[in-house]
């Protein structure tokens, strides 16, 4: 019986880190995809402010702004070749 005690210490701190992590990493995923849709929103007002006509250097002053502290690079995350 002795034995057993520490055992199921452990098992109850274990299984109490267990969910701890998987709420944080819970958190997260929520917050990753929070970035992901704010960085798509940015992306499809640069597409629609192409469509309206405005220089490209206009429409992509508006998505770094739109970007700002939400992902990594002036591009927002995303460059493609021209």
């Amino acid at each position: 019986m002795k034995k057993m005690l520490p055992d199921l210490a452990t098992l109850a701190l274990t299984a109490t880190f267990s969910i701890a992590h998987a709420q944080h990493k819970d958190a997260e995923t929520k917050e990753d995809i929070q970035r992901h849709r704010a960085m798509a929103a940015a992306h499809e007002a640069a597409a629609k402010c192409l469509e309206s006509g405005k220089k490209e250097d206009v429409c992509m002053k508006d998505l770094q702004a739109s970007c700002k502290g939400l992902a990594v690079g002036k591009y927002c995350g995303m460059k493609h070749a021209h």
